[in-house]
C-alpha cells in the first residue's frame, strides 16, 4: 500500500473503513479533505460534480434525510497497484430510516435497504475520480411512491422542464484523471461477454452461462431467483432501448482466497427509447443508461449476480423529451 495510510492493511480495507469513517463516524468535514482530492470528479447517473466540497454538502444532506444509515460493505472488486492507482468497485447494502426532509420528499419514517456501487480510482491516499450509481427507484419504492410519479414530481421542484437539472449523457460526462480500463482476467471477460451478448438481444447466453439456481439482486431492489428472473430483468431493460447502444466501460475480474471468481463491470445503453419495454409506450426520448454489474462464478456458471441503474434518471430523461 505505497502512498496509503499504513492503518490500511490493503486496498479493500482502505475503501470499506474511509466509507465508515466519513458516513457513521460523521468524519464529514476533515475525512472528505483527506481521503478526496479537492477536484475530484464525481458522476452519478443524475448528473456530473467537481470537487470535495460539493461533495460534502451532497453528503451532510443525505445524512441529515437518513441519520442512522449504515453503509455494509458487501464486496470490493479492485484492479491497478499503489503507483498507477487503484480501482475499487465497492458493493454497498445500507440500511436506514426515513427520518428527515430532503431530496426523496417530507420524511416517513419508513425503514429503507438498499444497495449502491460505486467506482473509486484512488492513489497516494486519496480518491480522485469517482462513478456512483444508487438505486434510487428501491428508495422510492420503500416512501410508498412510484419512481415515474415521484420522477415527474421532482421535475416540478426544480422548476419544471425547462429549468430542471439534466442526468448524466456522453456530451455532459468530463474525462477525469482515471482512463483504465480494468484489467483483463478472465472472470471480468467472462462477464463482459455474457452482458454484451444480451445486449445483442442473444438471451438463450442466460441458459447456457447461469447456473440454474442463481440468486439476483436487480435494480428496484428486486431480489429473482433463477435464469428466468434474469430474463424478466435483461429483456425488458433492451426491448425498451433496442437501437441504443452498448458500451462496456470498464471491467475487473479476481480469485481472492476464501472468495469466489467475480467480476465488476461498468456499462452504459445510450441512444432512443423506441420500444416497448420496462419504460412503457416508445417516447423517442435520447437516453443514457448508466449500469454497473458485479457477478460471482461457481461450478454451475454464474450463480450470483447484482446490476445497478437509477431508474428515477431514466424517467427524468423521458419525461424531460415529453415536457
Amino acid at each position: 500500500m505505497k502512498g496509503f495510510d499504513r492503518k490500511f492493511a490493503d486496498f479493500p480495507s482502505y475503501i470499506i473503513d474511509i466509507t465508515k469513517e466519513i458516513w457513521e463516524d460523521r468524519g464529514v468535514g476533515a475525512r472528505m479533505k483527506d481521503y478526496y482530492h479537492p477536484q475530484v470528479v464525481v458522476r452519478t447517473p443524475a448528473g456530473i460534480s467537481f470537487g470535495e466540497t460539493g461533495m460534502t454538502v451532497a453528503t451532510l444532506a443525505t445524512i441529515n434525510e437518513f441519520p442512522d444509515r449504515q453503509l455494509l460493505a458487501e464486496d470490493v472488486i479492485w484492479s491497478g497497484d499503489p503507483d498507477t492507482g487503484m480501482l475499487s468497485s465497492h458493493r454497498i447494502y445500507s440500511t436506514a430510516t426515513h427520518a428527515g426532509s430532503g431530496a426523496f420528499g417530507p420524511a416517513s419514517s419508513a425503514r429503507i435497504g438498499s444497495r449502491a456501487i460505486a467506482d473509486c480510482y484512488a492513489r497516494d491516499n486519496m480518491i480522485s475520480d469517482e462513478w456512483l450509481i444508487r438505486d434510487n427507484g428501491a428508495v422510492v419504492r420503500q416512501i410508498g411512491q412510484d419512481p415515474q410519479a415521484w420522477t415527474r414530481a421532482l421535475i416540478e421542484r426544480e422548476g419544471g422542464p425547462d429549468r430542471a437539472s439534466r442526468p448524466l449523457c456522453p456530451e455532459t460526462d468530463r474525462d477525469g484523471p482515471y482512463l483504465g480500463r480494468g484489467n483483463d482476467n478472465e472472470w471480468g471477460a467472462r462477464l463482459a461477454d455474457i452482458l454484451t451478448r444480451m445486449m445483442q438481444a442473444e438471451f438463450s447466453v442466460i441458459g447456457g452461462e447461469y447456473d440454474r439456481a442463481c440468486h439476483l439482486e436487480y435494480a428496484g431492489g428486486v431480489t429473482g431467483h433463477g435464469r428466468d428472473a434474469a430474463d424478466r430483468f435483461w429483456l425488458p431493460l433492451r426491448a425498451a432501448f433496442p437501437s441504443a447502444m452498448f458500451a462496456i466501460h470498464h471491467q475487473i475480474g479476481r480469485e481472492d482466497t476464501l472468495m469466489p471468481p467475480r467480476a465488476a463491470v461498468r456499462w452504459s445503453l445510450t441512444g432512443c427509447h423506441d420500444g416497448w419495454g420496462g419504460f412503457g409506450e416508445p417516447s423517442g426520448a435520447d437516453v443514457h443508461v448508466m449500469g454497473a454489474t458485479h457477478a460471482e462464478f461457481g461450478p454451475w456458471g454464474l450463480r450470483r449476480e447484482y446490476t445497478l441503474f437509477d431508474e428515477t434518471a431514466v424517467w427524468k430523461q423521458i419525461l424531460l423529451h415529453q415536457g
